[in-house]
Parts: C-alpha cells; structure tokens; sequence
C-alpha cells in the first residue's frame, strides 16, 4: 500500500506539471504564436533539436531538411520495398550487371529555375560525394568489392547517365538515390580552397546561410529559420510532379517544424491542436489512444521500427598527440569481450520493454532491423542474468570488495561515463536504468545526458568518450550501414578513424572479427543470390553478436499519431506516415 501510495503521488506531481506546461502552450498560442493559425493548407510537426548544416553531403545527423528539399535519381517505395523513379524518369541495367543507364526527365529545374541537367548529376557524385577531400557519410555505401572502387559516373548525353562498376554490386540500384545537387551553385565551392587548405564548400550552407541562398529540386524549400524556434517549408514552384489531372505536387502549401526542448513538450503541443502528428512514445500511447476519437485523430502502428538503438563502448586504443583517447585502465576493461557480455547480461532487457516502452516493443539483438528480409531470427540475445554476469567478470580477474563495489585486477574501480541526447525521453530512461541494473553487479555508471550537437562532435571528433546510447536508422538493405561496419567507415563508431582534417591517432588496433565484419559487408555487396546473400549477412550478426561492438537494447514499435484532417496517408514502418508528402491533402471536416 505504501508503494502504491508513493506512485500515486509521483502521478499526481507529474500530472501538476503537464497540467502547468500545457496551460502555459495555450496561453502562448492563444498570444498569436501558433504556427497554423490563418493557414489552413500547412502542417505543422516538431523535432527536438535545431538542424546542424543546410548542407545535404556534410550531414551526418537527424534531425535534418533534406528529405522535404532534396530527390536522388530513383526512391524507395516503403509499401512496396521496390525503387521508383525520381528525377529519372527510367533506367537500364546491362546483361552483366555492370552498368546503369540512367535517363532523366524532361525539363527538370532548379529551385531558381535553372535547368537540373546530366550535368549536375555528374558533379554531385565525381566532385561531392566521391571527392576525398568532402567527408561524407554516402561514400562508403559507394564502394565497391575488395578493391573499394567507385563507381565511374559519365555523361552518355543530355538526359542520359551513365553508372559504371568493376564487379556486381547488389545494392547498386538503391546507390543511386541519393540527392543531386546544384553544379551552377557549388562547384566554385568545391574548386576554391581557403585559408587553411580546405574546399570552401566545407563551410558553405551552414545553417546561417538565408533560406533563399538554399537551390533545392525537392518538393519544398525552405522558407526561414528561427534558431530554436521553428523551420517553415514552402512550396519548390519548379518541383517536377504532377498530379493526373497536371496539377503541380505538393498540395499542402507549408510544412512547419517547431523545435521543442522535448517529447513532453511535443506531446503537450500535439495534445492542444497545436501539431498535425508526432511519433508516440510507449509512456504516452495509452493516453493519446483514449483520446483518439475525441482529439480526432488516427494512431498508426507499423509494427517493429526500422533502426536499432543500442549502448557503446570507445574501443579505440589509439593516442592522439600522446595522449590516450580513452583512460588505458578503461580501455582494457572496454576491449575485453567478455567484460562486454557481463554487461549485456547485467542489462534486464525485459524490464525496459515493460517499463520504459510499456510492453510497446520488443528486445533488439542484430544490428540489422527486424523488418528487413535479411534480419537472422535465430538470434539469440543476452537474457538478464547478473550472476552469469558475475562469473565472467570473476574469470577476467575482476573482483569484489567488502562493500560489493566491482574493482579490477589491479583494484580499479570500475566506473565509467554512459552518456546520451538530453531531451530525448526514451534515451534518458533507458540510461537510468542502465546505470541501476550495473550498480547489482557492482559497477558504477555516470549517466551524463548532453546536447546532440555535443554529442556528435564526440563521437566523430574529438573522439572523447567512454561509453553512450544513441540510435541508427535502418532500412531493408544492410549495406545501407557498410559505414558503421567498415573499420574505416565514417560511422565506425566504436572505433573511429580520424576524420578528414583532424588530427591523426597513433596505435588505433583493428580486431580480426572488426576486420572481418567489414570484409562480409563486402562480400554481401557484390553477391547477387538473394538466399546466399542472406547467409553472408547473417555471419555478420552472428559475429556482432559475439563480440559485441555494440549491445542492443529495445525495438520499439513504429507508432505515429497524425490528425484526420490529413488525407492520404499510407502509414509504414520504413516510411512512416508521410514518404509520401507531395501527395497528402489537408481537409477540414
């Protein structure tokens, strides 16, 4: 009874405080300041942090614009897993598999105007994503076999490309989607250096840059951006679609994010009227689906989310400009596999799924999503087991003390920084209890949530860190995510290669199950038997698995809520519920 008393009083103190910020949220919208008000064609969404570049090739990170402001020659249908055509109007795959002839289509223009040609296709990948001297997360899902060749990309004639590779590429197709930028606009970018040796376009569309300086082919451009307030999207008047009748796509005028300081924030805002959708976090799925009839809305449930989210540890062993990236007493406890398994067993899986996602997910134990056609379901997870997890400690020399603080065989204590994005709910929760279910086998865990900016800088920068909790995105193709599993890939996360213009790392160690994940990745590529495909990826998750770069958390479901106003909406796990935004229509009842 004392328990459920101490709960019930924990409710009411957070009932007080939504009750409070969402008096405040009517009381600022009702000053003026909601974004929907006197247009009704606008829909209106939220992220939880400002964007960090305008500039597609250089972003490494979500929140960003690029989905509304750019298009790639083909696009991935969602519903169907199929590619479609995008500013090519069609393509043409050789008998041996080797080359792509692409044609685009007819009278393609610029946000300015200005004719989109074969050009500016050639440009965006011989002088932007393939030029060494642009760090990019697009290149390594470029490369190709054990050579890790390019593609040769030429011109054929005015609308027609042409895609060149030394040996089958499986994913070739899905290579080809990424966004084409403007060569009238960016190729002095790229051809002038600075002071300091580097291409201007390195510094160039930052987010400072004057919305009407972005050139953009997507289907909106932006229309101004407030720093921690809002982004408002408008209408691109030379998008290419058309409806059947010729109407020109998108029919919704404005798409607006307002930036929240988080998920409490956006669903107190989406509560009010204030926000047309938001994704639904498990804590918050059973109110909002009381409130579906009356708020008028629709809750989408994709199933399984695409993506993973998962804790790291820094194993990188190398020093930069003599000193250590990660405290040598830490790193050997960090590089040892089976002190990462006694974690993975000392993390109760199930209790996250009941009490963080509310039942609303399921354990994640591959690094490959659980909807795609090459995720292995025989893996096999950590089940929570502190003692097993115990033992593994005891037999790597590790040891207790009187008062049952873990210690290593030189009598370190063990404890070490997590840290995650402040803001984001799910990822604080899951930190907290991390840090409580390591405390019963003895380790203390500093959780430290940061801002995202902060955090990313770390984690490809400076490369100071210990341990963290962050997400991937994923999709159907696993080598969507060749960067992560490349031991030079630009993601490689868990043991990351200096970036281009940093300072370099001596003594940075390449395991051989790290080395050969990345040579699976290569070999999966250029196979093009789908069942011998498969096998070969789930060698990788079986080896991810083993030795654990990276200890997989929850899969939570793919839940969205979005208003009836909204009309079109084919809702998908890999797409959610606005892939197809150009063709969404916004009408009152």
């Amino acid at each position: 009874m004392r328990l459920l008393n101490i709960y019930s009083k924990l409710q009411q103190i957070k009932l007080s405080h939504l009750i409070i910020v969402f008096s405040l949220t009517l009381f600022l919208f009702s000053c003026g300041l909601n974004p929907s008000q006197g247009n009704q064609s606008r829909l209106v969404q939220a992220i939880l942090s400002d964007p960090k570049t305008f500039n597609a090739v250089l972003s490494q990170e979500s929140p960003n614009i690029f989905g509304l402001t750019y298009e790639g020659l083909v696009i991935e249908n969602p519903i169907t897993g199929k590619f479609e055509p995008s500013l090519a109007q069609s393509w043409a795959i050789s008998e041996d598999k080797l080359s792509i002839i692409f044609t685009l289509k007819n009278d393609l223009k610029w946000s300015d105007g200005q004719p989109l040609t074969v050009d500016d296709v050639i440009f965006t990948y011989n002088q932007l994503y393939l030029n060494d001297e642009i760090p990019n997360n697009a290149r390594d899902s470029l490369r190709i076999g054990q050579s890790k060749a390019f593609p040769i990309v030429e011109k054929v004639d005015n609308l027609r490309v042409k895609f060149t590779i030394p040996e089958p590429f499986a994913p070739f197709l899905e290579s080809t989607s990424l966004s084409i930028l403007p060569k009238h606009i960016l190729e002095e970018k790229v051809t002038k250096k600075g002071s300091d040796g580097k291409p201007l376009f390195l510094s160039f569309w930052g987010v400072d840059t004057p919305p009407d300086k972005l050139i953009v082919n997507g289907a909106y451009k932006l229309k101004s951006y407030a720093t921690s307030q809002r982004l408002i999207f408008t209408k691109n008047p030379y998008y290419w679609q058309k409806d059947q009748d010729n109407n020109q796509l998108p029919y919704i005028e404005e798409v607006v994010w307002e930036i929240v300081e988080s998920t409490d924030t956006s669903i107190v805002q989406f509560r009010s009227g204030s926000l047309d959708s938001i994704g639904i976090s498990p804590e918050y799925f059973s109110l909002l689906k009381r409130e579906e009839n009356r708020g008028n809305f629709t809750i989408f449930n994709g199933g399984a989310a695409y993506g993973t989210t998962f804790l790291s540890f820094n194993l990188n062993q190398g020093s930069r400009d003599g000193k250590s990236l990660v405290d040598p007493i830490k790193s050997q406890w960090f590089n040892n596999v089976n002190f990462r398994k006694a974690i993975a067993y000392g993390i109760n899986q199930e209790r996250m799924i009941n009490n963080i996602y509310r039942g609303l997910g399921e354990a994640q134990n591959s690094p490959i999503s659980v909807q795609s056609p090459f995720y292995d379901p025989t893996i096999i997870g950590y089940n929570y087991d502190p003692q097993l997890a115990k033992k593994l400690l005891s037999q790597e020399g590790f040891k207790y003390n009187e008062e049952g603080i873990l210690l290593d065989a030189k009598n370190n204590q063990v404890r070490f920084t997590l840290l995650t994005n402040a803001g984001n709910r799910i990822r604080e929760s899951l930190g907290s209890q991390i840090k409580q279910d390591l405390s019963q086998i003895g380790i203390t865990v500093d959780f430290t949530p940061i801002a995202f900016s902060v955090l990313v800088d770390k984690l490809t920068n400076s490369l100071d860190w210990e341990a963290h909790i962050i997400g991937f995105g994923g999709g159907n193709e696993p080598n969507g995510n060749s960067n992560l599993w490349f031991p030079d890939g630009n993601l490689h996360l868990f043991n990351q290669k200096p970036q281009p213009g940093r300072p370099p790392i001596q003594g940075r160690i390449i395991a051989d199950w790290e080395a050969k994940i990345g040579n699976l990745y290569i070999e999966g590529a250029k196979e093009l038997d789908l069942e011998k495909r498969k096998k070969i990826y789930n060698e990788t998750q079986q080896l991810a698995r083993e030795y654990l770069p990276l200890i997989y958390l929850v899969n939570p479901y793919s839940l969205s809520a979005v208003r009836n106003r909204i009309r079109g909406i084919e809702y998908s796990a890999l797409g959610g519920a606005f892939w197809n935004l150009e063709k969404l229509k916004i009408k009152e009842n």
